[in-house]
């Protein structure tokens, strides 16, 4: 009896130290929680020379308590990228990727292989291939990369415009290169502008999420629970260049025409409307007494662009393409991304308070000197 109790008192100042202990550390994580400076954005693929520092159903929610057949799809479709340096043999850089066809096109982010060295890829059955980059882009920061081989298992793209807020996706990568990494989380947000990359032509309308992406993730799968791609993975905000709650894919719509561009031209094929935009926020909102704080404003037109053969006008505010809603910069500027010049589209118009009109725009590609 006198060990026993020796054993318990042990045990309850072991317990009531490391209560303290996770008190203090707690403590000092809430008082710094407010940073001084904004979140940094990071590139989610991982440098080799620079190393980075199951739940049940509550109330009336069902929350899923496995992802077992998704991940099973998944994992046999993202593979392993590294970049190797021209001259040697190490290892330069290193992401993800996603198999689109069974003879082997791989999608990527363009600054996963960006380094300019030899590209390896490696298979979840852990073949590995060299591969040949078809073409890249720059302004969405996606690559086409084509390796020798067959019978593949490729992933099916799905409808990026009707994944909702809330539902949930996993992510699919190599993470600090541990290969073949699933993780799950919930859409945060969709039309997220980090404002990661270079040019004035670059297009950002991220898909958000929780789920956890860390350095080799970038050019790895976000999968709705089909096992559908819904986005490609690029990046993370963060203060310390590891997960800190907020990741962003690009949509798989996006997607599914710049790989088509790559793989028939080589090269993007942008579209453009030929003005300058801007979102419409509060005042703006109540100066054109409009009803929602939503949609984007025509600040310019471009001379001889085809919203100026179309007769759009400064002032008017788009508010959708195509009949599909635009409340946002992000948002129209990846619908009109999707489009190849020559292209034909439908804008829906406010001019002169709530006068909605319709607008036929022949779209136009960019210029040498863009």
């Amino acid at each position: 009896m006198k060990k026993t109790g020796i054993a318990i008192a042990a045990t309850l100042l072991l317990n009531a130290a490391f209560s303290l202990f996770l008190f203090n550390s707690l403590k000092g994580n809430f008082q710094t929680a407010q940073p001084e400076a904004s979140p940094k954005v990071h590139l989610a693929s991982y440098d080799f020379q620079k190393p980075p520092v199951n739940t049940k159903p509550t109330g009336n929610f069902y929350v899923p308590q496995d992802f077992v057949a998704t991940a099973n799809i998944v994992t046999q479709a993202v593979v392993n990228i590294t970049v190797r340096s021209k001259t040697a043999a190490e290892a330069i850089s290193g992401g993800s990727g996603v198999i689109v066809s069974k003879d082997g096109y791989i999608i990527t982010n363009n600054h996963v292989i960006d380094g300019g060295g030899k590209v390896e890829v490696s298979l979840y059955n852990k073949r590995i291939y060299k591969a040949t980059v078809i073409g890249t882009d720059p302004y969405t920061d996606l690559a086409l990369l084509k390796i020798d081989a067959t019978g593949l298992n490729p992933l099916q793209y799905a409808d990026s415009d009707g994944v909702q807020v809330g539902e949930w996706v996993l992510a699919v990568g190599n993470p600090f290169n541990l290969t073949s990494t699933v993780t799950a989380g919930i859409v945060s947000a969709k039309g997220r502008n980090i404002n990661i990359l270079q040019g004035m032509y670059s297009i950002e309308s991220f898909i958000q999420t929780d789920a956890v992406v860390n350095p080799g993730n970038s050019g790895g799968a976000l999968v709705n629970l089909q096992g559908q791609l819904i986005g490609i993975n690029a990046a993370i905000m963060s203060e310390t260049g590891a997960y800190e709650g907020y990741s962003f894919a690009i949509p798989s719509n996006l997607v599914q025409k710049i790989m088509r561009d790559l793989l028939e031209f080589g090269v993007a094929q942008r579209a453009l409307l030929g003005v300058r935009i801007k979102d419409v926020d509060n005042e703006i909102a109540a100066d054109f007494n409009l009803g929602d704080v939503e949609g984007v404003l025509i600040r310019t037109v471009d001379p001889g662009s085809g919203a100026a053969e179309a007769g759009l006008q400064m002032n008017d505010i788009i508010i959708g393409v195509n009949g599909t809603k635009t409340a946002s910069v992000p948002e129209l500027q990846e619908q009109i991304a999707r489009f190849r010049p020559g292209d034909t589209v439908a804008l829906d118009i406010i001019r002169n308070g709530n006068n909605l009109r319709k607008s036929n725009v022949k779209l136009r590609g960019m210029q040498p000197t863009d």
